[in-house]
Formats: structure tokens, sequence, C-alpha cells
């Protein structure tokens, strides 16, 4: 598929299933994530190739914390491990990395490299990936409103001067597009507390395929489906 004006600029994926692909085949869960990244690489690589300037992946959420914490370490060592691996693609390919959520609350190891990787990649210009770790839209958007509140307390600035462009820099995704189309694997209807604010006028492709088998073909006719509709935005 040659890129076009059509193609979206900014993509985000809720990368769901990995634990029932595992399971299906009598695997460890853990066996599942492993899986999936790489399908991180290939939808990289083939959103490079359309043109697409941003992919960003719902990687662990907030609410992934309470999983049995045997898991969460497991998980934790695999995106160390993801991290690693990554960085010479990252470098090979011209990639920059960015990542959204409560970062401080991965364990320091992660939080080291991730930085590092960040910042080592920030100029790289093909496409920048943006991992959301121990992220929740809800969080985000209440530690936005308490950022305000508390620069309205200081007289720094005033309630009216607070509009939805004001409001969306105090958002993680601070200078990023907002996606333009959101993908789900996995079948399931529900947006799982992943960007409620930048997904406003995002159009939502449900795949039925776990996220370990969804790979360059799906993505492609995602965007497909995605360039067929008419984006109102509110009018007609």
């Amino acid at each position: 598929m040659p890129a076009s004006a059509d193609i979206p600029r900014h993509i985000a994926i809720i990368m769901d299933g990995n634990g029932r692909w595992a399971a299906e085949r009598g695997l460890p869960r853990r066996e599942g994530h492993r899986a999936g990244a790489e399908s991180v690489r290939e939808i990289s690589d083939a959103c490079i190739e359309l043109g697409v300037e941003y992919l960003t992946l719902y990687a662990f959420s907030s609410e992934n914390w309470n999983r049995p914490a045997h898991e969460v370490r497991a998980l934790m060592e695999l995106l160390d491990r993801f991290l690693v691996e990554k960085a010479k693609d990252l470098r090979k390919k011209n990639i920059r990395l960015l990542a959204i959520g409560q970062i401080e609350r991965l364990p320091e190891k992660t939080r080291k490299l991730l930085t590092s990787i960040i910042a080592e990649t920030a100029n790289h210009s093909a496409l920048t990936l943006v991992l959301a770790l121990s992220y929740g839209a809800r969080e985000e958007i209440t530690a936005a409103a308490r950022s305000l509140a508390a620069d309205a307390a200081a007289g720094k600035i005033q309630a009216a001067d607070i509009d939805a462009q004001l409001f969306a820099s105090r958002l993680d995704t601070a200078g990023m597009p907002d996606p333009d189309l959101l993908v789900r694997t996995s079948g399931e209807m529900r947006i799982s507390n992943f960007l409620l604010w930048q997904i406003s006028y995002a159009e939502i492709v449900i795949v039925k395929k776990f996220w370990p088998d969804f790979r360059r073909n799906d993505l492609l006719q995602a965007v497909r489906e995605y360039e067929q509709r008419h984006r109102r935005f509110g009018a007609l």
C-alpha cells in the first residue's frame, strides 16, 4: 500500500489477547507476551513503510499492577529484555522512542534503561514509537487537572484561561498529534482507560485476532478501513 494523504498520522493500538493466545496453545502467559513482541517489530516496520509518524502501544496499564506479583515481575523482565533488543532496531531504523504513563512506578532498572534509550533516540525521525507504561487515562486526566488547579491557586493562570488546548498541554502526550486511528485486537469492544481525551475523534477498528497474530497485513487492512471512512469531526 503506497503512502497517501489518507494514511493516519498517528495510530494507537490496544494490544490485547497475549494471555488467551498462550492459553489456547497450552503455554504460560509470558510466552504470549514474548510472541507479542514480534508483532511490535512487524507493526513498527509497517508504519514506517506507510509513512505513519506516531505509533502508540498500550503496553502496561496502571490496572496491570493488580495482577499476581509473579506475573508483574515476569512482565517487567520481558520489558527489560524487549528494550535491550529493541534498542538495536531503533538505532538501525531511525525510530524515536517515547513513553507515557506513571514511569516512576516502574522498577529502577527498567526506568534507567527506558530513559537511556529515549535520550539516545531523541533525534531519530522515521517513526516515533510511544510505549504506554503504567498508564491510565483517568490518572493522566486527573494529574492534568491537579496541575492546572495548582497553577490557578498560585495565581499563575486564571480559571478563564483554561481551555482544551491548555488542558492538552498538561497531558502525557503534550506535543503529539491525537491518534487518527485506534486499533484493538482480540475482538473486545472496550477502550480500557486508554487515551480517553486524545481519541475523541479517532476512528476505531476492532480486530478479532489476538495481538501475537496481528501482523503487517492486518495493519494494512485496518488502514484501508480507515481510508474508506468519512471523518466528520462533529460536522455533517
